[in-house]
This record gives C-alpha cells, sequence and structure tokens, in this order.
C-alpha cells in the first residue's frame, strides 16, 4: 500500500502527460516553454487571483515574495512553528528573522499567539514586524478571518503558504488568494502535484508581480544582460508544467474523492481518536489525514504495528521549527509554545489519496483501532 498513490492517478492522465512530455522534446522548449504561460493563465483563473507567477519549488514561491519586499535580518516575519522547515527558513533565505507562533486545535496558527508574539516583539524592540506567513497545513485554510485584520492593525504583510492546502477555500474563496501574495508547492505529494520540484506564487498587485518576476530570473530587467536588483534562478521547467496542465484537468474531481475519503476516515475513527475538525465554511484539501494518539508511547505503538501490516503511516511533524537544532541561535529555548510541542508527540497521518477505496480504507481503519 501506498502512502500517496500516484501510479493510480498516472493511469488516468498518461496519454496527456506522455504526449505533452514528448511534445517538449520535440520543440526542445525545456525552459519557460508556452506550457509554463499556459499554465500561469490558468491557475491564475483557478485561484481567482490576477497574476500568477511559476517558479523551481514551493520554497522559491516563498523566497522570492519575501526577496521582493527587501527585508533585513531586524525584520520580524512571523509563523506558525508546527510546519515544514521551508516556511521559516524562506524568511532567512530572504534576509529577515521568523518569529515562532503556537498553533491551536486546527494544527494552523493560534490567533492568540500571534497577537502575543507581536506585542512581544513590539515590547523588546529588538525587531520589527514586517510579515506574517499564515500556513494553509493538512489542506485546512488558516483563519484569515481573524489573521487578515490582526496584519491591517499592525501594517503587515500577510505571504499565504498554500503547500497544502491548495485546492481548499475558505467561505468560497480559494485557497491561494489570500493576504498580499500567497505561494504553493508541486512538490509530488501535494495536493496538485508534478514529477519533480515546482511551485507558483499569486498576487493581485501589479507592482510586486513585476518584481518578483525579475526575482525569478536573476533579478533581470528590461534586457536579460542586464540585473537591476538581486534574484535567483527560480523558473520552473517545462515538462513539470506539462504534468501540472494534464493533473489539472481532472483536480476538481480530485478534490471531491478527497473529501470522499475523509469522510469515511471520520465515520471509522471518530469514536476512537482526536479526528481532524471540520467546518462547513473551510474546504479542505486535505494534503494529510492526521489523527492524534493519547501520547507518544501510543504513537510508537501505533507505527510499528500498522508497519507490520506493511501500512504506511507518516508524523508530521515531530519537532517544531523553534525547538530544531538550526534555530538555537535565537534563542527558543526558554519560549514555551505548548501546543506545538504537544501535537509533535502525537500526530500521525495515515494514507490520503482521491483513489483510496472504501474496503482499503475500512483495513486501515480495522488494523488501526485493533492495536489500541
Amino acid at each position: 500500500m501506498d502512502f500517496i498513490d500516484l501510479g493510480r492517478q498516472y493511469q488516468l492522465i498518461k496519454d496527456k502527460v506522455d504526449a505533452g512530455i514528448q511534445h517538449v522534446i520535440d520543440s526542445r522548449h525545456f525552459i519557460m516553454g508556452p506550457e509554463i504561460a499556459e499554465l500561469e493563465k490558468r491557475l491564475a483563473v483557478f485561484t481567482g487571483r490576477k497574476y500568477c507567477l511559476t517558479c523551481g519549488s514551493g520554497t522559491e514561491a516563498l523566497q522570492i515574495p519575501l526577496m521582493a519586499y527587501e527585508l533585513q535580518k531586524t525584520d520580524a516575519v512571523f509563523v506558525p512553528s508546527f510546519t515544514f522547515f521551508a516556511s521559516a527558513e524562506s524568511v532567512n533565505l530572504a534576509g529577515a528573522t521568523p518569529v515562532f507562533v503556537d498553533i491551536d486545535s486546527t494544527f494552523n496558527m493560534s490567533i492568540e499567539s500571534l497577537e502575543k508574539e507581536i506585542a512581544r516583539v513590539l515590547e523588546e524592540g529588538k525587531l520589527t514586524p514586517r510579515g506574517i506567513i499564515p500556513v494553509d497545513l493538512f489542506g485546512r485554510s488558516a483563519n484569515y478571518d481573524a489573521i487578515l485584520p490582526i496584519a491591517e492593525k499592525y501594517g503587515l504583510f500577510v505571504l499565504e503558504d498554500a503547500a497544502q492546502g491548495f485546492g481548499g477555500s475558505l467561505h468560497g474563496k480559494r485557497n491561494g488568494a489570500f493576504g498580499d501574495v500567497s505561494a504553493t508547492s508541486f512538490f509530488p505529494a501535494k495536493p496538485l502535484g508534478c514529477y519533480g520540484d515546482g511551485g507558483a506564487i499569486f498576487t493581485d498587485d501589479e507592482a510586486l508581480y513585476n518584481k518578483m518576476k525579475s526575482i525569478r530570473v536573476h533579478g533581470m530587467g528590461s534586457d536579460r544582460y542586464d540585473n537591476i536588483r538581486m534574484g535567483m534562478n527560480g523558473r520552473m521547467d517545462t515538462m513539470q508544467a506539462v504534468v501540472v496542465l494534464a493533473k489539472l484537468d481532472i483536480f476538481e474531481d480530485e478534490l471531491k474523492a478527497r473529501q470522499e475519503v475523509a469522510a469515511w476516515y471520520t465515520e471509522e475513527l471518530a469514536d476512537s481518536f482526536v479526528v481532524p475538525e471540520t467546518d462547513p465554511e473551510y474546504f479542505s484539501a486535505w494534503a494529510q489525514y492526521t489523527l492524534r494518539a493519547k501520547n507518544a508511547e501510543e504513537r510508537a505503538k501505533i507505527i510499528e504495528g500498522m508497519k507490520e501490516k506493511g501500512i504506511p503511516v507518516m508524523i508530521y511533524y515531530p519537532i517544531p521549527l523553534h525547538e530544531q537544532t538550526a534555530y538555537k541561535n535565537l534563542g527558543y529555548g526558554d519560549v514555551k509554545l505548548p501546543y506545538c510541542s504537544q501535537a509533535a508527540k502525537e500526530v500521525f497521518s495515515l494514507p490520503m489519496h482521491p483513489y483510496l477505496k472504501r474496503e482499503e480504507v475500512r483495513y486501515i481503519c480495522e488494523t488501526l483501532k485493533s492495536l489500541i
């Protein structure tokens, strides 16, 4: 059994993918071919944004807009501590300092903790609050109803990290459409993935879009050999665009199937585990289906038992960012983000993709329940 079965998906799109890749080879437009422009146009329409800019990875999709804001080391960008490393790493790569925020019961940024950390930074006076990076973790939107007014109150930009949430929505508004700018990833395990690395950036701000477009190609100006700012090689290759275009054709159907799979899991497991929170206003892309064990010991027993039965189980994430080695220099040793720390000891994720069958879900759940 696969944690994410890309093989079943490929059988549906094989003809389009194979033909598209062959066309790229024949045309020899390997970098920034016409499929890139087509993909950017379709993704902009999908999210309802004015502009879309593809790039080489989800990390670059975060780093490029942060570079466009011309951040300094004394600038603070607020990031949830319970997420993948890239959400914070991109802040450092852009020259600023991440400030970590706790999560709530949805695994997304805690509004109470966000306001507390902003107040702490202002009181200490060592850093200047500049931005917020909410993460749509496991497929569910962050609480933008509360985050956006806080950003406006303090004059902060909002960069939505929709790497796991792409395809989801809040109040009918697609993830990727929130804040000043947003980013997503096409890593193969994501709800909309390619067969390598890729990413995309979204905004309604024309000036910001043009600046990011320059940064994407070494800070290029009107002439390709006149570079007007520091940038990077952040281009997405054409073959990956072909794959995402083929998957975009079936994406809406896959999102519906993900809802069904998640509902099966919840029906089977709600009496035995703390299942993911749902809300009719939050349409999750269900990048992961994440449960909580009673404690670290029970989780270890579950993972070992599932492994013996050939069922893959993953832990997202075992160590909060503020506790990781790379951030020891920030002095978070005495800072308590209790929900992050507790969740890291208890969470585990089950196989989740649109092609799981009901009998497979039932087998997974029966095996899981037998272990406790």
